[in-house]
């Protein structure tokens, strides 16, 4: 088998390559959770804080596809660099045993915890029965998302990422289509309300798994799957989730923020709420394509680092970095120049102007560090020390944001409470360029030194 494109192609190049269908499929999937909400709020903003308030369990369950696919990843593409192709096939049949797994965990969340996530936040009625409904068709029905990530995760490795556009792009052109015609009722649907909007979600979720699975099965050579005889490989999944486990504790500790956070915001008004899950579909413009450069960048070091080329792992951490940050500065811009602009996508009252506007600007001056922090991250994770990435992700959600966010909502009004962001980005920078420090004197400056440890 010849070399693969990740260990011969111009390293900037390559990362264009790799990246760019990769950021242009999640701006697709951002635009449509965005739609998801526009087309909520004109309902009534009671439906628009009930999708808003669904993030936590949405983002767990992100957490936990995305994460484990990032360890399969990760593992797959050093495998593919060092020769081991047997092995590669073997991560990827354990890979789709992992996303089943996960899909089962969810159904019992969809079916048993919906309702008591929502009455734990808030006793207004409206809110509760449309977020349960919304939960449990997300969360019932999420096989979808679990083998999409994992398949499009097994092209990536391979460094197929245009395959992933075309999957991402399906599901969420699906999700555009069908979002009004459930929601409201067209062409002979029934109106579904909030409940359509997840039954749109999970529509455009299954479609692009089929479509993911059928690429992997026609267009990905270096990887074969064959299920006949299966039997998981314990010895192989703690492989994978060495990898995936700080990768899923990091990302799912933005569920438990967002929720903790929710509770802070709808002591003041519900309002306050619906600002903050607004800021979080609006920042998916942002912090999207900088998580596509991560996914293409990932591989592409973890690859070398298996073919021991240090040389093309320094330039592509350099490369990552510089990319991510003028990403962050295009967003820091839009936000501070164009906030009610933004706001008013979503039928924002004259209260949620006057709320939101303050809150964009205050939260995106935080973008041009948290770029930074989250390219060395993929980092951390193409080196298989995603365990650097979440200390970093627990000090800055937990240790720091929640508590100051707490502090500063008991001190002064709402408007304060957005400050614990930037703040808490602050201390993510300094643990982020420490945690860098120890992975370059001890990994990186050694690649090419000796036999890559197995």
């Amino acid at each position: 088998m010849e070399e693969n494109k990740m260990g011969v192609m111009p390293v900037g190049k390559l990362i264009i390559s790799m990246s760019l269908p990769i950021m242009i499929s999640m701006l697709v999937q951002a635009l449509y959770n965005v739609v998801d909400s526009v087309f909520v709020a004109r309902i009534n903003e009671n439906a628009l804080t009930a999708v808003s308030m669904a993030f936590p369990i949405q983002n767990l369950m992100i957490a936990v596809g995305v994460g484990t696919a990032v360890g399969v990843n990760a593992l797959l593409a050093r495998f593919l660099g060092a020769k081991e192709y047997k092995k590669v096939n073997k991560i990827a049949e354990n890979a789709v045993f992992l996303a089943v797994l996960s899909y089962l965990a969810f159904l019992l969340v969809g079916l048993f915890f919906a309702e008591p996530f929502y009455r734990s936040q808030t006793d207004i009625e409206e809110i509760v029965q449309y977020g349960t409904d919304y939960v449990s068709i997300c969360c019932c029905m999420s096989f979808g998302i679990f083998l999409q990530v994992m398949f499009e995760r097994l092209l990536q490795a391979t460094g197929k990422t245009f395959y992933t556009m075309c999957t991402q792009g399906m599901g969420a052109i699906i999700n555009l289509i069908m979002d009004p015609i459930l929601i409201f009722g067209l062409f002979g649907f029934p109106e579904m309300g909030v409940a359509g909007a997840a039954a749109a979600t999970v529509a455009g979720q299954i479609a692009a798994a089929i479509l993911a699975i059928i690429l992997n099965h026609k267009k990905n050579p270096e990887v074969r799957i064959s299920m006949k005889g299966f039997r998981p490989d314990a010895g192989m999944i703690g492989q994978i989730y060495e990898i995936a486990v700080p990768s899923i504790v990091m990302q799912a500790i933005g569920s438990v923020m967002n929720y903790g956070m929710n509770r802070i915001l709808i002591s003041f008004t519900a309002t306050a709420t619906a600002v903050f899950g607004v800021y979080f579909k609006l920042q998916s413009f942002v912090f999207m394509p900088v998580f596509g450069l991560n996914n293409g960048v990932i591989p592409i070091i973890a690859y070398n680092y298996g073919a021991q080329k240090k040389e093309r792992v320094v330039s592509a951490i350099r490369h990552v970095v510089v990319y991510a940050m003028a990403i962050m500065l295009v967003g820091l811009a839009v936000f501070q120049l164009f906030p009610s602009t933004l706001l008013l996508m979503f039928e924002a009252s004259d209260t949620m102007l006057a709320l939101g506007v303050p809150a964009l600007r205050i939260i995106s001056l935080s973008f041009l560090l948290a770029g930074f922090c989250i390219a060395l991250g993929s980092v951390f994770q193409a080196l298989g020390k995603s365990i650097y990435s979440m200390y970093v992700s627990v000090a800055r959600q937990l240790v720091v944001l929640l508590p100051v966010a707490y502090l500063l909502s008991r001190v002064g009004g709402v408007e304060m409470v957005w400050w614990a962001i930037p703040i808490a980005e602050l201390m993510s920078l300094a643990m982020t360029v420490l945690f860098m420090v120890l992975i370059s004197r001890k990994i990186v400056s050694r690649i090419g030194m000796g036999e890559l440890k197995k």
